[in-house]
């Protein structure tokens, strides 16, 4: 929809374009998600593609994902040797309610602070042990989790003027076994559960369950956990909620089964 409040667009070209950043004046990528619902209170917006920031970044470290980074992007990234959980950027990629028109626009670093709970680059990045770095209004850089980054529906951990600048993934993780499961009301429906688990190559089982909660909620065991204890610890997740693609019983109940079917899948 029109932004017909926002009488001006910036273009960033270093992080000191940024200061325009407030209360009234957003930043904006690829805009799926800014466009997707009244933003009354704007006035101005500063664009961040054109700041000329690598959408993919080999290192040492892992894979550095900028903010800017497209879902198309993601989704052809190359395999590399060894990258047991390169099939889950396409998998992810799936679980968006958009079009390949809106996979060459909509990006990681918008997806992510939409905080949707259906937000599938939440469940890629928190799964796989996502790093963020945020670029404070004080010029200060702060480091946190995705699964920190995300605090709620629709809740960050951004303060007005802050931007999220990218999202490290580290080689561990990228190394590691991952299997994918998405559940909707209907086909074409907006995910009603995202969860994805990872089997590190030491054995330790991390289980992310999103779409359904209204944060991304991790369960770690130092080794597979037996059947039994995964179904409890799921059932106990406390952060279920209701909304038209889903009541929280129904999310609570299939994610129970989900997840004992990706333990089965990394067994």
């Amino acid at each position: 929809m029109d932004l017909n409040t926002v009488t001006e667009v910036h273009l960033a070209r270093d992080r000191a374009d940024l200061r325009a950043l407030g209360e009234s004046v957003a930043a904006v990528a690829g805009g799926s998600a800014l466009y997707g619902e009244p933003q009354h209170h704007l006035t101005a917006l500063v664009d961040l593609t054109t700041m000329g920031w690598p959408a993919l970044t080999r290192t040492d470290d892992g894979l550095e994902i900028a903010a800017t980074c497209t879902l198309a992007e993601l989704s052809q990234i190359p395999a590399q040797p060894g990258w047991a959980a390169h099939h889950a950027f396409f998998d992810c990629c799936t679980a968006l309610y958009g079009s390949f028109k809106v996979w060459n626009v909509a990006t990681v670093g918008g997806n992510l602070c939409a905080a949707l709970p259906a937000g599938p680059m939440t469940s890629l990045t928190a799964a796989l042990d996502g790093e963020a770095l945020v670029w404070r209004a004080d010029g200060s850089d702060e480091r946190m989790p995705v699964a920190a980054f995300i605090t709620g529906n629709k809740t960050t951990a951004l303060n007005p003027g802050d931007v999220l600048r990218s999202i490290t993934l580290p080689e561990d993780s990228l190394l590691s076994r991952v299997a994918y499961r998405k559940i909707a009301l209907s086909p074409l429906g907006r995910s009603g559960a995202v969860l994805l688990g990872r089997l590190a190559p030491g054995g330790a089982f991390v289980l992310t369950v999103t779409g359904g909660t209204v944060r991304p909620i991790q369960l770690r065991y130092e080794t597979r956990p037996p059947a039994a204890t995964l179904r409890s610890d799921v059932l106990a997740i406390s952060e279920w909620f209701t909304d038209a693609h889903g009541a929280a019983d129904w999310r609570r109940a299939v994610s129970a089964l989900l997840a004992e079917e990706i333990r089965e899948e990394l067994s």
